[in-house]
């Protein structure tokens, strides 16, 4: 097959190239896999409606998978199935005339299921920007590997912007996560989507042993957006913590004893971001923004709102002086 011109780069690559922008996404996931076309239009549709209010670059689309192996405890909200997540960014895509970020778990399939995958993600899809998960347990059934899997992309000849996740709360208990970010950029990885921050010490340490790697090697640090998500109720609080979200104590209580919850971890989130800025900024780290809702409740819905917005003039100002001082 051969490659256009205008596909060899995404839309995203481009905006990534400027270290002195931010980028600024908005997660969703796909509705439930029981969902019918015209329902899953109207969902779609809902959604732009909601977001139209507010500029953002594009969507991120999360690849939803049962997670229960990976801890004990039980999941306090239900799993459900969604629909496919490339069908749910072509109608994202198609509507809005923006980029989607894809994500794809990768461990479910083997290498030719991975490849049958991929060239239909492109060719039928329109993927174009991906971001790919490994097993959430090492106790589960892995068909293919993180590391196979960028093989077989790298072997591959669409050339996909490809992403990949980091967690801070890895590199807190095992202090490498920063040298899996630069082995991953080998492998093709060109910006990375952190897991929702509540721990702004956890992020500053990976951030900054990231950027002081980076420069002892001579590399331009991979851009790393940075995902933000409101926070309204103890139940809310419980799911972040099952997911794997680092939430300190002091800040569990601030939130929960709080009048107004959400506020509150609104304001959390803003003071987060400005820590963990202070600290990456002057590394040349390039950043961007993604905000989510991890649940259906319409007020963490409409807070989510009110966090993009805020976080974004935040680190919009933030380049800004950056940029005023070094001219």
């Amino acid at each position: 097959m051969k490659i256009s011109e205008n596909d060899m780069n995404s839309s995203l690559q481009t905006k990534f190239a400027d270290p002195s922008q931010g980028v600024y996404f908005v997660g969703t996931t796909p509705p439930k896999a029981s969902t019918d076309d015209m329902q899953m239009a109207e969902i779609a549709d809902k959604l732009l409606e909601r977001l139209a209010h507010i500029d953002f670059d594009g969507l991120i689309v999360y690849d939803i998978q049962d997670e229960s192996a990976r801890i004990d405890k039980p999941r306090p909200f239900p799993f459900i199935g969604t629909k496919d997540p490339r069908a749910y960014s072509k109608l994202l895509g198609d509507k809005s005339g923006l980029p989607m970020i894809t994500y794809k778990s990768v461990s479910q399939r083997d290498r030719q299921d991975f490849r049958s995958w991929l060239e239909d993600a492109w060719n039928v899809y329109g993927v174009r920007d991906l971001v790919l998960v490994g097993s959430p347990s090492q106790s589960a059934d892995i068909k293919l590997s993180l590391t196979d899997a960028y093989d077989e992309i790298g072997n591959h000849q669409l050339p996909f912007n490809l992403g990949g996740v980091t967690i801070a709360e890895r590199h807190a208990k095992k202090g490498n996560e920063h040298q899996r970010i630069y082995d991953k950029s080998s492998n093709g990885c060109q910006f990375f989507v952190s897991q929702a921050v509540y721990d702004a010490d956890a992020t500053v340490d990976l951030l900054s042993s990231y950027g002081e790697l980076c420069k002892n090697n001579g590399q331009q640090p991979q851009r790393i957006i940075l995902t933000f998500t409101p926070c309204g109720s103890a139940k809310t609080l419980e799911f972040m913590q099952w997911l794997g979200i680092s939430v300190p104590a002091e800040t569990r209580d601030q939130i929960i004893e709080a009048a107004n919850p959400l506020g509150e971890s609104i304001r959390i989130c803003r003071n987060n971001l400005d820590r963990i800025l202070d600290a990456c900024l002057p590394l040349d780290i390039p950043i961007g923004l993604n905000i989510e809702s991890l649940t259906n409740r319409k007020d963490e819905i409409e807070a989510s709102i009110r966090l993009y917005k805020l976080l974004k003039v935040t680190l919009e100002e933030r380049l800004a002086e950056r940029q005023a001082e070094r001219s």
